[in-house]
């Protein structure tokens, strides 16, 4: 095994953990948006990652990822709120006004 084997092996390796990654904050932010629509009697419809960048918070290295989601209120209508992540913890979720009936 040479040096180029060596770090392409450890690129692979990077890669698949940061896939595994993101895959843990998807479903921690679908389970997360799960309890706040139940809390709200919302409707959660469908969720989307928009940007994710690595940075730091509290001096540990993790993933900032932004999300959109749609929800209704009223079982007819459609809005879109968002949500801020850092690594698995929810840190803001923004819901514009919306109907209820």
């Amino acid at each position: 095994m040479n040096l180029y084997d060596l770090i392409l092996l450890i690129g692979i390796f990077l890669l698949a953990a940061m896939f595994w990654r993101f895959r843990a904050i998807s479903e921690a932010v679908k389970t997360q948006l799960d309890v706040y629509c139940e809390r709200q009697q919302l409707q959660l419809i469908s969720v989307a990652r928009v940007k994710t960048r690595l940075g730091s918070y509290r001096g540990k290295l993790d993933f900032h990822s932004d999300f959109v989601f749609e929800f209704s209120g009223n079982g007819e209508d459609s809005c879109q709120g968002q949500v801020q992540m850092i690594g698995l913890k929810v840190q803001n979720i923004d819901t514009p006004a919306y109907r209820v009936e």
